[in-house]
């Protein structure tokens, strides 16, 4: 089913928009239809920028914040839904209100979303058919609009205003009066391919109790609900008509208890932050009210009454993409335990319908963040096909030189600053975990030659081989000793050809494999003799210096054991505190344990001084933070490998390619002596693979379970 050829509507007098034009209250559509008897049927809807369907007065599914956001004139996205439940004999009618989401972005904002190329007021395109493809309806002449309905402003970033007083009682059902409405028109389509969203939407995956609820001396009352997360609160009050609640979110409070939103609101320019405001009819029991197209990253809501009200409850919604679990790591260990809660807590708020970096700040989907977390995603979650829908709007933002910007949707920002290497990598590096993950090997199937083009574009930027171009080891807890953005970004285009190589010969495209390997050969030596002076050290020693050759395969074959150990007496040396950044803490752990240093990469993710990861945990956190100091984002995943990494070298998780999607099984379990017991479980696409240790003395007793039916091999440990 396709929306081939069908009409998009809109309403009367908004069909062009300008950078200034007036923010306009949420169009509702209805249209009635006949049918002689009831059937089974399919409604194939593309609403932009967000949607809600109704049949009959009933909402069709439960997605929230729906289509997943893409680059409109290049891409959107249509959902079909099976509505059979939903039609009857006789006179039925269906309905839709419109948000403007990502697509009419009017905030003004550091990203520029205000001046994006597509925007537009929203519009909907529709067609309902029968099983046996009839088309039964479309989104035709014969629709009403309008936009005296209750949800009077709506922006992604400011927040939602209702006003219960506007609400159109039976709208979406019969029978209904509509004759104050006006015909909807005929509009220009948003100009980009129309594909169908097979990932799962976003919805409400869990309703949150407050854990205390204060009410500070001015009156108004603060909720905090104990977790950082993303999505809205759900009102429930009572009181005169006309009477008004204001919610107001943030992750901090300031010290006479009040809600702190300035560390966070400094890059929207123009009009609220994260404010939504509920306005009473006053003739019922109780209201009870959330936004529906917007979303919010908090711990603490504020709310501020006005007028003659009375709340009843509060009830925070987390609200992300439904992927479900796909693993869990269970430890004798508290820290470890907090630190699992809270790279999955950190995932989820930072997967609204794409992989994003914070779910208040920016709500970008910056391109390092998600390949930095992806294995962490991939170990937890069953998210391929949203990270896979995602990586399909990068490919989009794809300049024809083979260019991406540093996040996804863009609407131009982001090209010649904030990319990178490290950060473009996620074209490579997703598809390359989806694959060793799932088996699935569709991305990059359909992309290598966009592959092909950035690794050009990557080449051209090079001199001598070496990419001195990208943020480097970003967030840094001293930009005085960061290792050279040169020697990380080179790894990673090293990285980059080679992960191409691989899928060449999956692909059979020998030839472009060879020219591949033959470049990365290349970047190797450059790399090596530039920067390893011999010794065991890379340039002067940083953390990431060292752990990123290691990682990434670039350090000399010789040398390896050398560098390794280097690296461990520098980590020693500091006592086991991080002095890296985001590249840093994937690379680092990970090039410890590879090479034997198992007890001391732990040591080095659980120590309790600044800055560190037990350190978040000390400090109360919830969620990962944007920095080591923690004084911006609060919810942030850059640094959410921790969570891979204990999946993968204490539970001995490790994909190959030789046998992706786990249709072989290799588990390397090291067990570690700072942890009595440990239990690793992950689903794979063959069933479940589960490792139990645990410490009797100095023997440690490992159990592991595979799928029936799968060759598993596990390897013995040696202390």
């Amino acid at each position: 089913m396709n929306l081939e050829h069908v009409k998009w509507l809109g309403v009367p007098g908004r069909t062009v928009i300008g950078w200034d034009s007036e923010s306009a209250p949420a169009p509702y559509f209805r249209r009635e239809f006949e049918l002689q008897t009831s059937l089974r049927g399919r409604i194939a809807i593309c609403g932009l920028g967000f949607y809600e369907l109704y049949l009959n007065g009933r909402r069709v599914g439960d997605a929230r914040l729906d289509p997943a956001p893409s680059i409109y004139d290049r891409r959107s996205r249509f959902v079909v839904y099976d509505v059979s439940q939903y039609l009857r004999a006789g006179r039925n009618v269906v309905g839709v209100i419109l948000g403007n989401g990502w697509y009419n972005c009017r905030t003004e904002e550091a990203w520029n979303f205000d001046k994006a190329s597509w925007r537009d007021y929203p519009k909907f395109a529709l067609r309902l058919e029968s099983d046996g493809g009839e088309v039964i309806l479309e989104s035709d002449d014969k629709w009403r609009v309008t936009e005296s309905g209750p949800i009077r402003f709506n922006e992604l970033r400011n927040g939602e205003f209702y006003d219960a007083r506007h609400e159109l009682s039976n709208w979406n059902d019969s029978p209904f009066d509509d004759a104050g409405w006006v015909p909807a028109v005929f509009v220009a389509p948003p100009g980009g391919v129309l594909t169908e969203q097979l990932a799962p939407p976003c919805r409400v995956m869990r309703s949150i109790e407050a854990v205390a609820i204060v009410t500070l001396p001015d009156g108004r009352i603060v909720a905090d609900f104990g977790i950082n997360l993303s999505g809205h609160v759900r009102l429930r009050v009572r009181g005169r008509g006309g009477a008004q609640i204001e919610l107001r979110y943030g992750e901090r409070l300031h010290p006479d208890g009040s809600l702190d939103q300035e560390h966070i609101a400094k890059f929207t320019f123009s009009g609220e932050f994260q404010c939504d405001c509920y306005t009473l009819r006053g003739d019922l029991p109780f209201e009870e009210w959330a936004p529906r197209f917007t979303f919010h990253g908090f711990q603490y809501c504020q709310a501020e009454i006005r007028g003659e009200t009375e709340i009843l409850s509060l009830t925070a919604e987390f609200v992300y993409s439904a992927f479900e679990d796909a693993g869990d790591i269970e430890c004798s260990d508290e820290m470890v335990t907090q630190l699992q809660k809270m790279v999955r807590t950190s995932y989820a708020a930072n997967f609204v319908g794409i992989p994003s970096d914070c779910p208040h700040r920016e709500k970008n989907g910056w391109t390092g963040d998600a390949q930095l977390a992806v294995e962490a995603g991939l170990c937890n979650f069953h998210a391929a096909l949203n990270l896979e829908n995602w990586l399909e709007t990068m490919a989009d933002s794809q300049r024809p030189n083979g260019q991406f910007p540093g996040i996804v949707p863009s609407c131009g920002w982001g090209y010649n600053w904030g990319a990178g290497p490290a950060w473009d990598a996620a074209f490579f590096v997703i598809p390359a975990a989806i694959y060793l993950y799932t088996g699935r090997e569709e991305f990059f199937r359909t992309h290598f030659d966009a592959m092909l083009r950035y690794l050009e574009y990557a080449a051209d930027r090079s001199s001598g081989d070496l990419a001195d171009y990208g943020l480097g080891d970003w967030n840094h807890v001293d930009n005085s000793r960061i290792a050279p953005p040169e020697l990380t970004s080179s790894c990673y285009i090293f990285h980059c050809n080679k992960l191409a190589a691989r899928f060449a010969r999956i692909l059979g495209r020998d030839s472009d494999a060879v020219m591949l390997e033959e470049r990365a050969g290349r970047i190797r030596q450059a790399i090596n003799a530039r920067y390893y002076i011999g010794d065991g050290v890379y340039a002067h020693g940083e953390m990431t210096a060292l752990a990123a050759p290691l990682y990434f395969e670039v350090a000399p074959d010789a040398e390896r054991f050398r560098i390794a150990a280097e690296l461990e007496k520098i980590v020693r040396a500091h006592r086991c505190i991080p002095d890296f950044g985001i590249i840093g803490a994937k690379t680092v752990p990970r090039a410890l344990a590879d090479a034997g240093y198992v007890e001391t990469a732990f040591r080095l993710l659980t120590q309790v001084e600044y800055p560190g990861w037990g350190w978040w945990v000390r400090q109360g956190a919830t969620s990962l933070w944007g920095n080591w100091h923690g004084e911006a984002s609060r919810n942030h995943i850059m640094f959410g490998d921790v969570s891979a990494w204990f999946f993968r070298y204490p539970g001995g998780l490790e994909p190959e390619w030789e046998a992706p999607g786990f249709s072989r099984i290799r588990l390397r379990p090291r067990p570690i002596r700072s942890l009595e017991k440990f239990r690793m479980s992950h689903d794979t696409p063959h069933g479940r693979i589960e490792v139990m240790w645990q410490w009797r003395g100095n023997e440690v007793e490992i159990e592991y379970r595979a799928p029936e039916g799968v060759e598993c091999i596990l390897e013995e440990f040696h202390e």
